[in-house]
């Protein structure tokens, strides 16, 4: 499996991890560095993210396009564009770029930026 392929089905467990609210999978592949910049302007670290995470999801049908995957040495970043429906059934979208690195053989994902 390549690098780009293992990236891939990162991000596949990213997103459905969001969906679902799976701390679990999150624990695995986020760094302990981890930061996000929240669409509401807040910078989580990775024990935040985990417990925004736990809440309830009140988004449905989570989905991604124009997934672009750029690799650059021992690290990787990901673009891409998703589309959802809120609690009240409202179509939305927006964009995030996911930052991975290559830890000790695994790549895990040590930054996120997601605007809505």
């Amino acid at each position: 499996m390549t690098d780009h392929d293992v990236l891939a089905r990162l991000n596949d467990d990213y997103i459905r991890s969001v969906q679902q609210g799976d701390v679990a999978r999150f624990r695995e592949i986020l760094a302990e560095d981890f930061l996000c910049s929240n669409p509401d302007g807040r910078l989580l670290d990775k024990a935040a993210f985990l417990e925004q995470t736990a809440r309830l999801v009140t988004i449905s049908g989570l989905t991604t396009e124009d997934v672009l995957i750029r690799i650059l040495g021992e690290v990787a970043i990901i673009h891409a564009r998703t589309r959802y429906r809120t609690a009240e059934g409202e179509a939305r979208q927006g964009r995030y770029t996911d930052v991975w690195a290559r830890r000790d053989g695994r790549w895990l994902a040590v930054s996120a930026h997601v605007t809505r």
